[in-house]
Parts: C-alpha cells; structure tokens; sequence
C-alpha cells in the first residue's frame, strides 16, 4: 500500500508547484500521449465494442470518490433482501474501449498504472477515455463489467454472478457527504445500505483475521496565504466504500480459482521479527497490544485522529511489505495464494481506469462467469503481467516518495533551526541514535540523527530541523 498520500490544494503559482513539475521531468514521467493514442482513444470513445453488452441502465447507480475526481472506476447499488443484501458493483469496461495489440494497449502497458502527484495525476489512459468516455460520470450511459453478489443477512457471500452490461450511475457523492448524510439519518435507500453492509462486511473481516490499515493521510492545505500539512483520518464511509471493493476483489479471485487460471494479488505473513519489532514500537508508544490479543484486533482498536495511534497505524504499513501479483493456470494455485491482509483469496480487478492488471483480471473473471476460454490475448499477456506490476509499482512508489520528501522540504526551507515536538516511532537497531520523528504540526514524519544518546522510541521528543532543501536534500531532525 501506498506510504502516504499528498493532495495539493491551491497554492497555485508558488515556488512548490514549480519544484513538482521539475520532479515530473527528473523522474521521467509520461508527459502527453503520442497523437496515434489520442486518435486511437478518440475514435473508441465514438464507437465502444458493446454488441455484447446487457442493459442494466435501470438500476440507480452511485459512485463515491473524492470531490474532484472524475475518473470513476466503480458505481454501485445496493438492495435489501428478504434472507440478506444483494450488491451491485459496475466496473469501468476498459476493454470495450482498449483494442488488444493497439497504440492504447501498447501505451497501457508502458505506463502499467496511474502516477498521482500533489499538483496533479499522470494517467494510464487518455482523459478522453478515463475521465470521459469510459469514466462511470452521472448522467451517462456507459458500458460496465458488472458484479451481482449476493449476501446472507450477516454479510457472507453465497452467490456471485459477472457479466458486461450497459449501465447508468445517477449520483456523484464523496466521502464527507455520505459520512454527513449517514449520521444526520437522512440518507435512504440504498445510500443507508452502505453503513449496513459496510459493517457486516467489516465484521466477517475480523471474523476471518484479516485487516484494514485506516492511516491517516498527510494533505497539503492553503493557509495564511501560503500552505501547510495536515492530517486527514479516514472517515468509516471510507472504511464501508473500501470493503465493497475488497468484497468484489475476493469474489473475482475465488471465482478466478475455480475455473484454473487467474492473476491474485498475494501477500505471506509478515515474519516473526517484523511482528517482534512491531511489538517493541507498541510498547514504546503505550499501546496495549497483551500477548494473547492478535495483531489485527490491536490495530481495529486505534484512533486515527490521535497522534500517537496515528503513529503505530504508519508503523504497521511495514507488514504490508512484500504484496505481489502472482499468475496461476490449470488449477495449480501459487503457494502462498492467500494476501495476508486481506486473509483470504483476493485480486485486483475494481480500477481498470488506473491499474493495468484490472483489465485483465476482468477479462478472466467474465470468462469463466460464462463457462469460456478466457481471450487468447488475455492468456498471452498474463506471464509478463507480474514483473510489469512490480515494475511500476515500484516507480509509483518512488514518485510518491519523492513527493513527500519534496513537499515537506519546500514547506520547511526556510525554519532550519525551528523547535518542533513529535513522537519517536522508529529507531534504528545499530545506531539507537538515528530513527524516524513524527510531528504533530506540521504534519511530518522525518528521520531524526545527531544525539549522543539512545532515542526515546515512543516517547514525545522536542528536536530541532537541521536540514530541509528542496530537490537536493530530505528533512532531518536532531533532538533539540
């Protein structure tokens, strides 16, 4: 999972947004799409292969994303049924838009996933398409994969059905407004389901160990006629919208492992030390964590809007480490097949907007939903498609690293020798000098060196920034 997220509010014109573009440059990220994909995206967008395609435009469909978004991978509706819930989930269909060996696949999977920066996104495909087109916009017909899982009344799957279908999303909320509308009990149906079958589903998480990490994002705000870092806590909207989606990544999965072939997203069990080390930073954060209390159970108890859970929380993204994507075919399943977090079998297919393998993860679930042989280019590309995950994961990685180290040096440059208090959260076993701070204010984790003596891991600490230069230096700390 990503290590922190950055969005840029205003601050338009200022010396940040000029570093960012020049980071864009340094890093070598795609710039504009050569003119044979935009022709190629223009004329799919006219004319979307949806011979095949149901229509389900009577279902009243909603997305809910973040305000400014609008490439909409997903929309849903939700019923109540006598025995339980029944979920709707429509997924962009890429594929009626991206032709196999074409100048947009090619593109595709040259850039394998959407880069996000502060000041802005670089897309997988044209916006024509990702924001347009194929994007699950309000008020527009647009042809979907669509998921129908049916659940029992205490959240468990019992039915899945997949299929292409022609659909129509009527409302385009955000996370705030549904959390607003949720608690002000004037949400109705089937906006109230989401609480309803967001918990269930939350519930049968913990029932099966699995885990979802709420961290806290950093988020660069206007302020005082400049900017500053905040942090954001997850809203439990957020929590409900993540699990339809885990609920349809695991559905896809099993039902990817039933016809033999497939692509998961796994995870192994985090090694007895990374659990051990994870331990000793509870410990030093005062964080009840009693020996017979599983890691998971631990984590659902914290609260994201303290500084001191929201400290523990980023710690834990360290057992996240080591997610792959892993290929399997004639119904010999990798070892291990299970994504630790998740607890049970899981891929990624909810955001083909943005992420290559989720067109493919597509391809192979309607397949085998209709008793097929998945597409022979489906087959063709799946051996490679791991190492092209990794690959720009790795790189979205790297670009949102540097971002952060860019933001928060541009944000301190010009308070080197600034008293700042935070929590010591990391400590490095063979220097116990050197670790990593956690600021309240601004919201900043830096690494901290100088001291003569052992860091206080977990303990609140008064330091001192020595170092903040941006493009040339990361911020550094030393205890004040």
């Amino acid at each position: 999972m990503p290590r922190r997220h950055l969005h840029l509010t205003g601050a338009a014109g200022t010396p940040l947004r000029t570093a960012l573009r020049e980071l864009r440059t340094e890093l070598r990220l795609p710039e504009d799409f050569p003119p044979d994909v935009h022709a190629e995206a223009a004329e799919a967008a006219r004319n979307p292969a949806v011979a095949g395609h149901e229509d389900a435009t009577e279902l009243p469909f909603l997305t809910v994303d973040p305000p400014t978004s609008t490439d909409l991978d997903q929309a849903m509706h939700l019923e109540r049924r006598a025995h339980g819930y029944r979920v709707h989930y429509a997924i962009a269909d890429v594929a009626a838009f991206v032709r196999p060996g074409g100048a947009l696949d090619a593109e595709a999977h040259r850039r394998v996933t959407t880069f996000y920066l502060p000041d802005g996104k670089v897309p997988l495909h044209p916006t024509s398409l990702s924001e347009g087109a194929a994007s699950l916009l309000p008020g527009r017909t647009r042809p979907a994969v669509l998921w129908e899982i049916d659940l029992d009344a205490e959240g468990r799957a019992v039915a899945t059905r997949v299929r292409r279908a022609l659909v129509r999303s009527r409302a385009k909320l955000d996370y705030a407004g549904v959390q607003q509308r949720i608690d002000a009990g004037t949400a109705e149906e089937p906006l109230a389901l989401l609480r309803d079958i967001g918990t269930l589903r939350e519930e049968r998480e913990v029932a099966r160990g699995g885990i979802s990490l709420n961290v806290p994002e950093q988020e660069i705000v206007e302020r005082d006629g400049g900017y500053g870092l905040e942090y954001r806590a997850p809203l439990p909207a957020d929590g409900w919208n993540a699990q339809i989606s885990l609920l349809t990544g695991m559905a896809a999965a099993h039902l990817m492992a039933e016809s033999g072939t497939g692509i998961l997203r796994t995870l192994p069990v985090a090694p007895d030390g990374a659990v051990a080390r994870l331990r000793r930073s509870a410990e030093a954060l005062h964080i009840d964590w009693p020996h017979h209390v599983p890691y998971a159970q631990v984590v659902r108890s914290l609260d994201p809007k303290r500084t001191d859970h929201a400290a523990f929380l980023q710690d834990c993204t360290t057992l996240l480490r080591g997610a792959g994507y892993t290929v399997f075919e004639h119904g010999d399943l990798p070892a291990p097949a299970v994504h630790a977090a998740v607890a049970d079998l899981y891929t990624h297919c909810t955001a083909p907007l943005r992420r290559l393998v989720d067109r493919y993860a597509a391809e192979l679930c309607v397949a085998a939903a209709g008793d097929r042989e998945p597409p022979e280019w489906v087959l063709a590309a799946l051996p490679a498609l791991p190492r092209e995950m990794a690959d720009g994961t790795r790189r979205a990685n790297t670009v949102e690293r540097e971002c952060v180290d860019l933001v928060e040096a541009a944000l301190l440059k010009d308070r080197i020798g600034t008293v700042f208090d935070g929590y010591v959260v990391d400590v490095k076993e063979q220097d116990p000098a050197t670790g990593t701070i956690h600021i309240d204010d601004p919201a900043i984790v830096g690494r901290i060196e100088g001291g003569s003596t052992p860091l206080p891991l977990g303990e609140r600490l008064r330091v001192r920034l020595t170092q903040a230069d941006p493009g040339t230096s990361k911020v550094l700390f030393a205890p004040a």
